[in-house]
C-alpha cells in the first residue's frame, strides 16, 4: 500500500529532481524531521500529488506565489525545477507579469532579475555539455 509519504516523496522527486530529494534526506536531522515529514505529506503528497490540476499550472502558481511573497530560495528552487513540470520560460514571465500587477512591481522585477540569472546558468551548463 502506497502512503502519503510514498507518494509525496515520489512527486517531489519527479518535480525537483531526485538529486535534490536525495540531498534533502542526507541532510535531514532529529531536529528538522518533523518540518520534512510535514512538507513530503502535505506539500507533496497532498497537493502537488492532486490531479485536479497539471503540474504545469502548479508550477506558475508556485512561482508567482513565491516571487509575490519574496522567498527566493524556494523560487530559485522552483524556477530551476521548470523543465520537469512541463512549464516554459514563457509561462514564467507571464506568471510574474501577475506577480507585477497583484503583489507588486519591485517583487516581480527581483523575481525577473533572479530567474534570468537562473535561465543564464542553466543555458551556460547546456552549452557545456
Amino acid at each position: 500500500m502506497t502512503t502519503l509519504s510514498d507518494t509525496g516523496t515520489a512527486t517531489r522527486g519527479r518535480v525537483l529532481g531526485a538529486a535534490h530529494v536525495d540531498r534533502a534526506q542526507a541532510a535531514t536531522t532529529p531536529f528538522d524531521a518533523p518540518f520534512q515529514d510535514l512538507i513530503t505529506d502535505a506539500a507533496w503528497g497532498h497537493v502537488w500529488s492532486r490531479d485536479t490540476i497539471t503540474l504545469r499550472e502548479r508550477s506558475m502558481m508556485t512561482i508567482a506565489l513565491l516571487a509575490g511573497l519574496g522567498n527566493d530560495g524556494e523560487l530559485a528552487l522552483h524556477l530551476r525545477a521548470i523543465p520537469n513540470t512541463g512549464a516554459s520560460r514563457d509561462d514564467v514571465i507571464e506568471a510574474l507579469l501577475h506577480v507585477a500587477i497583484y503583489a507588486g512591481v519591485p517583487r516581480a522585477n527581483h523575481a525577473i532579475k533572479l530567474a534570468r540569472e537562473i535561465f543564464a546558468q542553466a543555458d551556460a551548463e547546456e552549452d557545456s555539455a
